[in-house]
């Protein structure tokens, strides 16, 4: 650099680069391997997100089949006379994408057999149910 401020060309070798910045100059020593690493970052694409379940299923069908989920855990608790706290609802299995895969009456007749010990009416959940999935897709395992 001259008294003016300006940058006078001096020859290098490969392995130094020179930085400017508006105020300082800095002299980084670097390998010709170091350099390529960094050019190699530089043209790497972003890593790909592991896990965006939302990418192969519509968001709103996620969100749909979760509340249907949550709607059958809370009648499932009343209808067995259930406190969240204390007791839980006997062991039950009601798997969404089995109902899909079977005719109407058959829905019925696996939802009564599911709930046949319960002591209260379960005609009104089993149609509150069949209604709601109505229209879901059977996601892909």
């Amino acid at each position: 650099m001259n008294q003016s401020g300006a940058v006078s060309s001096v020859n290098l070798p490969a392995d130094i680069t020179v930085q400017l910045s508006s105020q300082h100059p800095r002299v980084m020593f670097r390998t010709p391997e170091e350099e390529e690493e960094e050019q190699e970052e530089i043209e790497q694409p972003p890593p790909h997100r592991l896990g965006r379940l939302t990418i192969k299923y519509d968001r709103r069908e996620l969100q749909r089949r979760l509340d249907i989920e949550q709607w059958m855990e809370t009648e499932l608790q009343l209808l067995f006379d259930c406190d969240q706290e204390e007791e839980e609802v006997p062991e039950l299995h009601i798997d969404i994408d089995e109902l899909l895969d079977v005719s109407d009456s058959d829905q019925r007749s696996r939802l009564n057999t599911l709930l046949k010990q319960c002591e209260k009416p379960t005609e009104d959940f089993i149609n509150d149910l069949l209604i709601r999935i109505r229209g879901l897709r059977r996601m892909k395992k």
